[in-house]
């Protein structure tokens, strides 16, 4: 199976939940909008069954420039890490 695009899965939300296709976007829009406060102010941001969104910090690093060989230096970041749920990998294995 193909991967959904954003318009497949408001279609499917809108008739398994029976909302309309606006109401179903406005949700979320809302929710994707929380998760990056969220996780910017307090480092995580969890959706039950699904997942949970962390931030982490990444120390600066040695690296190699794969073209040329050559070593570099890759700064000190700060990513997003989403973590599955138990609940979501029983349900899918």
């Amino acid at each position: 199976m193909a991967k959904l695009t954003k318009s497949q899965l408001l279609n499917a939300m809108a008739d398994k939940t029976g909302l309309t296709k606006k109401q179903v976007t406005t949700f979320l829009d809302t929710l994707a909008s929380t998760a990056y406060s969220s996780v910017k102010s307090s480092g995580e941001f969890t959706v039950p069954g699904i997942g949970k969104l962390v931030k982490k910090h990444r120390s600066a690093r040695q690296g190699r420039n794969p073209a040329t060989g050559a070593t570099i230096q890759i700064p000190a970041k700060t990513v997003v890490k989403f973590r599955v749920a138990k609940a979501a990998k029983d349900a899918i294995l």
